[in-house]
């Protein structure tokens, strides 16, 4: 059984709820914001633009806002693309590393078939050591 499968098949579910109701073509955040929708109309919680601080060698140097985090388990990342490239993919791998997460949806809303990336983050196991300096 995959990782989160339930949720990432509601998900999916629902954006081809949205796609077959809006149609191709509009703004990710149009999509984003009709799927937030669609995932809470089905008891789902989707948290739109949390905030994630990133820290480099202990300064803050920037926030991480990714578009949705589904039922605290699943970011999701609406798209608007011909096709998903090695940009997207290490896009969410930040995202996932950033918010201690390890399942992300790429989602496409081009075409009139939805077309979906499942990106699932190895957690490295930390010796003890390492974190008790």
């Amino acid at each position: 059984m995959l990782l989160h499968e339930n949720i990432t098949k509601d998900i999916i579910g629902a954006a081809m709820t949205v796609l077959n109701t809006l149609k191709p073509g509009l703004d990710e955040k149009l999509y984003e914001n009709a799927l937030v929708l669609e995932l809470q109309a089905s008891g789902h919680t989707a948290e739109q633009q949390r905030r994630f601080p990133v820290q480099y060698r202990d300064t803050l140097i920037g926030t991480l806002v990714p578009d949705l985090i589904v039922d605290r388990q699943v970011i999701v990342d609406t798209k608007v693309v011909t096709a998903f490239n090695d940009a997207h993919l290490a896009q969410m791998t930040g995202y996932l590393a950033i918010a201690n997460l390890q399942v992300g949806l790429l989602i496409n809303f081009k075409d009139a078939k939805l077309t979906w990336k499942r990106v699932v983050r190895e957690t490295a196991c930390i010796p003890p050591s390492a974190t008790s300096a």
